[in-house]
């Protein structure tokens, strides 16, 4: 059973007033329950508790908004996605379970608040004149740099008019969207096809193969305020089109600290040769330890216990790379991190066999329902995100 608090309580074991308190739970940071006495309220002492071990304590303004934005306390009201407890929910529904079934349709369905046939229809979307010529031109690019500039040139010409659109004609650009995106990555011609089906035809793979890759699409659909997800919606706060959203965030995405860090994962992975069954892997972690140098893939801010995404995708994948498993271990026992999503994707990309920068790819094409779902919820605040910066530079002279 559940144990609550008082409003004394709460209030004494966060340290602050009750007027205090009060204001927490109208920004959304506590949630106060109804109790036997209607004019009182009461707090779950575990939702009280979190935020008192997360509460900047005694800091000047500039520190605590500092603090927020890094790994600290909500800065934005969003319905889509919740990381708590070391689970991850789409819109209340935990994502581990619903990957288990769900089609990368299903997950921007749900994501976008519509039916997939809403947002996904019978016929392959536009794109710009001459979209097959670019797409030859950087056949053989790895898709971190690829995706980028060849999804910028396969935009249609309606790009400005998307917000204008009625709903579910603006759905529907969302679903085309998407749909882009996974021909820029697969070097193919824009396709009506289930999004995993399209992917498993690029990249020759069996009905095994495609439904670890529509699992891997799914987990990566969304992940609260990210970098590339707080960019996209950004973007969207200014009106700018559902395309400039999906290219913003696909910039933040390739950053070494982001989605590039499957690169850095298959670099690792590379060094220790454990495709090779290398007995020197766990000689070479320890150096690279020892050096100082980091271990991409491993760790996650949020998921101490370990990262849901991963744990659900290396339980494929891992039977069959016994090696992989060993470096797993070491690390684990050295660092105490278990391997993150990006450490899973770079798994996936090399268990399957699929071209080098389809990690990347993957992380991008499942993220990219994500990014729409942040713009479409930001537009509908119809509000502009401009925080404002504490200036350290040279103070001008005195008028």
């Amino acid at each position: 059973m559940s144990a609550y608090l008082s409003s004394a309580d709460a209030a004494a074991l966060l340290g602050v007033s009750r007027q205090t308190l009060y204001a927490y739970v109208s920004r959304g940071l506590l949630h106060a329950h109804p109790a036997v006495d209607p004019r009182e309220s009461r707090y779950l002492a575990e939702d009280v508790q979190r935020l008192a071990d997360h509460r900047p304590r005694g800091r000047k303004p500039k520190e605590a908004a500092k603090a927020a934005l890094s790994w600290g306390l909500p800065v934005l009201e969003s319905a889509l996605t919740l990381i708590e407890d070391g689970r991850l929910y789409y819109r209340g529904r935990d994502a581990v379970a619903f990957s288990e079934q769900a089609s990368v349709e299903e997950a921007a369905a749900l994501l976008w608040d519509c039916a997939p046939q809403d947002a996904f229809g019978p016929e392959p979307p536009a794109v710009a004149a001459g979209f097959a010529e670019w797409r030859a031109a950087f056949a053989g690019r790895r898709a971190e740099h690829a995706l980028l500039p060849l999804f910028a040139l396969a935009a249609a010409d309606d790009l400005g008019a998307q917000w204008q659109l009625p709903p579910g004609r603006r759905l529907a650009s969302c679903g085309a969207l998407v749909r882009r995106l996974a021909a820029c990555l697969l070097g193919s011609a824009p396709s009506a096809a289930p999004l995993h089906e399209q992917c498993a035809m690029a990249w020759r793979l069996d009905a095994g193969g495609a439904a670890l890759v529509r699992r891997a699409l799914v987990l990566c659909a969304d992940h609260e305020l990210n970098a590339s997800g707080f960019t996209a919606r950004c973007i969207a706060s200014t009106d700018a089109s559902l395309q400039a959203c999906v290219t913003g965030g696909l910039a933040a995405l390739s950053g070494p600290r982001h989605g590039g860090t499957t690169a850095r994962v298959e670099a690792l992975l590379d060094e220790l040769d454990m495709a090779a069954g290398a007995p020197g892997a766990a000689a070479r972690i320890d150096a690279r330890l020892a050096r100082g140098d980091d271990l991409p893939g491993f760790g996650h801010h949020l998921y101490p216990a370990g990262d849901v995404r991963a744990a659900a995708l290396l339980a494929t994948i891992l039977p069959a790379h016994p090696d992989w498993q060993a470096a797993i271990e070491r690390i684990r026992a050295l660092t105490g991190h278990p391997p993150s999503v990006d450490f899973a994707l770079a798994a996936l990309r090399r268990h399957l066999g699929l071209p080098p920068g389809s990690a990347f790819g993957i992380f991008a094409l499942g993220r990219s329902l994500g990014w729409i779902a942040h713009a479409l919820e930001q537009r509908a605040t119809g509000s502009l995100i401009r925080p404002r910066a504490a200036y350290t530079g040279q103070r001008p002279p005195a008028a």
